[in-house]
């Protein structure tokens, strides 16, 4: 696959050294602004080491959108299905860590948003787990009370939890799978 892939003024490709420092930016100023909470270690590690969380581990990716040379969004991908606790224990049988591929830090600078951008950075990190033979899904979790993420999960992936529908769940998070290409689950 070639890469970059031009949409309008942007170009969207896997990330390379020179995009980590403004890969990081994006992400803690969506942990601020977006989110409120800031950056929490215990959740956002990977932030701090996006080199060796993202770019060392084969099975691991980061994508980023630029325009120009600033970095204006962001999709990772890792190796491993949600942790019980938080997320329910049924969730983690059902991904199991060594099948399951997860979708993290789709984020998209505000004044960036509803140009295509986070669709075509999940569509290339989709791209890359299809290419991965020992996937065989992709899960995702969104917080249902960031502005347009639920809509916007729903409109390229396939709901399979929430918790809004009667069970308990801490932080209101919706689950979501994304299907893979020639992947039966």
């Amino acid at each position: 696959m070639q890469y970059p892939h031009n949409v309008g003024p942007y170009e969207v490709q896997p990330a390379d050294r020179r995009h980590l420092d403004g890969a990081r930016g994006v992400m803690l100023d969506t942990f601020y602004r977006d989110f409120g909470y800031g950056y929490r270690p215990d959740w956002h590690r990977d932030v701090i080491d996006l080199d060796g969380t993202y770019l060392a581990p084969e099975r691991h990716a980061l994508f980023v959108a630029t325009k120009g040379d600033e970095v204006v969004g962001t999709t990772a991908v890792r190796a491993g299905g949600p942790k019980s606790p938080p997320h329910p224990g049924f969730l983690a049988q059902r991904y199991p860590d060594d099948t399951t591929a997860q979708l993290f830090r789709v984020y998209v600078r505000p004044e960036h948003r509803r140009c295509g951008l986070a669709r075509a950075l999940v569509g290339l990190a989709v791209d890359f787990v299809a290419r991965q033979p020992r996937y065989r899904a992709l899960y995702l979790h969104t917080d249902p009370r960031v502005d347009g993420a639920e809509p916007f999960w729903r409109s390229l992936a396939t709901p399979v939890h929430d918790p809004r529908a009667g069970d308990d769940d801490t932080y209101r998070t919706v689950h979501f799978e994304i299907a893979l290409p020639g992947r039966a689950r």
